[in-house]
């Protein structure tokens, strides 16, 4: 039989005990919530970028794969070093005279079509005249998203750099140009879309 006194102060005694713990608390508190701390801590490590539009039909996105950080390559200089002057790197197409502008008879591969490009005028601009929707990204010579191949032989024989940030001479020694940057100084076929 059930003894009614036993089970009223069992009653109490789980009654009690609960309202102990709850009222004390068990002490544990939650730990502090730090994401929004490392996701800022991850995004300061990435460079800035002045890329005038935001990697639009890219292909394979940014840098190169294997991109090696400043200073960290033969030959590469460290921040803060000066670099000797190249006669081709970095000229600028405006500044060549209207009566000096040279045309050039360059054959898009992919495309089966031979058009005329000035030497003061890029190869992908060339192409996207036409019509063509020809693969780029940065538009800076800063990634090989627009990069194509010379098939005639070394790309410094048949054009001239705005910017190189993206290719090695041994690519260029393959035929390899960035499309975006890349003024003819010589007829060529080309392969467009094609990377090192």
């Amino acid at each position: 039989m059930v003894d009614p006194v036993s089970v009223a102060v069992a009653a109490a005694l789980t009654f009690l005990v609960v309202v102990v713990h709850y009222s004390s608390g068990t002490g544990w508190e939650p730990t502090e919530d730090i994401s929004q701390d490392v996701l800022e801590k991850r995004a300061a490590t990435v460079p800035e970028t002045d890329f005038p539009e935001p990697y639009n039909r890219s292909i394979g996105g940014g840098a190169p794969a294997g991109a090696i950080p400043a200073g960290g390559a033969e030959g590469e200089l460290a921040e803060g070093e000066e670099a000797e002057e190249e006669e081709d790197e970095g000229f600028d197409p405006e500044s060549i005279p209207e009566d000096e502008v040279e045309y050039y008879d360059i054959e898009f591969a992919k495309e089966g079509e031979t058009i005329e490009v000035a030497n003061n005028e890029t190869i992908l601009d060339a192409g996207e005249d036409e019509g063509w929707d020809l693969p780029y990204a940065c538009r800076e010579g800063q990634c090989v998203s627009c990069a194509g191949q010379i098939q005639d032989g070394n790309a410094s024989d048949y054009i001239r750099h705005i910017n190189n940030e993206a290719l090695f001479d041994d690519d260029m020694e393959d035929g390899y140009c960035l499309t975006c940057v890349a003024c003819p100084t010589d007829e060529f076929t080309i392969e467009t879309g094609e990377q090192p």
